[in-house]
């Protein structure tokens, strides 16, 4: 029984661990001979004759697409759930790689193939004789901490434009990011789905939310960057204070602040972890 590992073998993490972020968020097309050797064997080394049919197809819908031509007893919900995720395995393969070559851990072998496929496909279905590939996506962003998410555009986009939309990792309609227009306050104040509610306040930006809203000012600053604090009533959510400021760039924006805030210096001074006697407005914020 091996109970801890060895110096050298912890400091492959960081090997492991660039190697695997690549594999899995990796935007390159198939490489077909490659996962057609890999499948192959997979199949030879449960005992299953090699399938003779292979195709490749641009996204998950289009794979759905042609499985459904191949075999019309199949519905939607089956085919995707047959998806095996190919190179999007990569968070536990590359667990199962280290301790098989690393480590010497011989049942880790049974993963092997999986691991070779990883490298040269994304998702792919696998019946008796036919093997769906799928390429990888095109397009892949992620914020600073590895969410999906995209600001201009989808967060993920197939070759064939198959797209998924997402903000700070939950994904949202497609006409919040490239029709924003579309998205009102009142739409965003009400939308049914609390996460993605959050989405479209921040999208739209507290600011644009809270000039749609009747609000109670609680207390004024001189000084427009220190800000005005004020209350508003939200649908569903109820009282909540924000702190309207300008910034040093001329902006104007509305933060959030907890709702026993009694002074927009206060509010400020919460804003940078300190207590407003300690507070020192700083010569600019971006």
């Amino acid at each position: 029984m091996i109970k801890s590992l060895t110096e050298a073998q912890t400091a492959k993490f960081p090997e492991y661990v660039a190697r695997w972020i690549a594999i899995g968020t990796s935007t390159a097309p198939v490489n077909l001979e490659g996962a057609k050797a890999a499948i192959c064997k997979a199949y030879k080394d449960v005992g299953l004759k090699e399938p003779t049919q292979f195709h490749v197809v641009d996204s998950p819908m289009a794979a759905i697409d042609l499985i459904k031509k191949l075999d019309p007893s199949k519905t939607p919900r089956e085919i995707f759930d047959e998806m095996i995720y190919g190179n999007q395995e990569a968070s536990w393969l590359a667990f199962y790689q280290f301790f098989r070559d690393e480590v010497g851990i011989k049942e880790a072998d049974a993963v092997s193939n999986l691991i070779e496929l990883a490298n040269h496909c994304g998702w792919l279905n696998v019946y008796e004789d036919v093997v769906v590939f799928q390429h990888r996506p095109e397009v892949i962003k992620f914020d600073e901490q590895n969410r999906l998410h995209g600001e201009t555009g989808p967060a993920i986009r197939f070759r064939d434009g198959y797209s998924v939309y997402a903000w700070h990792g939950v994904r949202i309609p497609a006409e919040w990011i490239e029709n924003k227009a579309s998205l009102t306050p009142k739409m965003a104040l009400t939308w049914e789905n609390v996460e993605q509610r959050r989405c479209a306040i921040e999208i739209l930006g507290w600011h644009n939310v809270l000039a749609g809203l009747k609000s109670k000012v609680i207390d004024a600053d001189n000084d427009p960057e220190i800000g005005t604090l004020i209350e508003v009533d939200i649908p569903e959510i109820g009282k909540e204070r924000f702190l309207k400021v300008l910034c040093g760039t001329k902006r104007e924006f509305a933060l959030p602040v907890p709702p026993d805030m009694k002074t927009a210096l206060q509010a400020q001074a919460w804003t940078w972890n300190l207590d407003k006697k300690d507070f020192t407005k700083p010569e600019i914020r971006t």
